[in-house]
């Protein structure tokens, strides 16, 4: 699923604190997730209008992310508010950047330009606590499968649960290009530090089969 279709989970909410922004890849599109100091989260492309510099490198100022390069400013609609080269120009509407709908759910943030996009449910998702993001350099269709030898449960057409050493984990499948799969993964419950730790490596271990020509072969097989 892609950003014009549905809803594609880009980060986990843990990994995205007030004030601070990051870059993700979605089908070979870049995105910047950040989020404002108030705590919203905001996706939007990330390319700043002006050069082209991406925005994930610059820095969020309050409810404002500034660009690296020359310092313009953008608001929480990605309307330029401000140029520091011209600070008394009344900046035109039509200098923005490209922004998705931003939404979290699950303890990951998703993002989508539909208007009428259904998220993945969960029956019970209280207490939910972050693992991991996995980057996979394996095609979307490699890892599903892998996914579904061990249970995998759809939710939606990117995301599901699968029980791994008796702890359900719900998992956000994000295609960044057609050899890389990125899985957002969280514990939908409280979970102790040693759960999360055997969790992860687990997830490594996954990585691993996928990735190791030997044993990826038998995976998918």
């Amino acid at each position: 699923m892609n950003l014009e279709s549905g809803w594609v989970p880009v980060a986990l909410s843990s990994s995205i604190e007030p004030g601070t922004s990051a870059g993700a890849v979605v089908e070979g599109s870049e995105v910047v997730v950040w989020r404002d100091n108030s705590g919203k989260t905001h996706v939007w492309e990330d390319r700043c209008p002006h050069r082209g510099m991406r925005l994930s490198f610059g820095f969020v100022r309050g409810d404002h992310i500034a660009c690296l390069y020359h310092g313009w400013q953008y608001d929480t609609a990605g309307q330029c508010r401000h140029i520091p080269a011209h600070p008394d120009l009344d900046v035109p509407a039509t200098i923005r950047v490209p922004t998705y709908r931003a939404e979290e759910k699950h303890g990951i943030i998703w993002a989508t330009s539909a208007a009428d996009a259904a998220m993945p449910e969960l029956a019970d998702a209280s207490g939910s606590t972050c693992l991991r993001s996995l980057n996979v350099d394996s095609p979307l269709q490699d890892v599903q499968a892998a996914l579904d030898r061990r249970g995998f449960t759809k939710l939606g057409e990117n995301a599901g649960t699968c029980t791994i050493n008796s702890t359900l984990l719900f998992i956000g499948l994000q295609v960044a290009n057609a050899q890389r799969t990125v899985l957002h993964m969280v514990v939908p419950a409280a979970a102790n530090a040693a759960m999360l730790k055997q969790l992860s490596r687990w997830a490594e271990d996954f990585r691993f089969a996928l990735e190791s020509p030997e044993l990826a072969a038998a995976e998918v097989a």
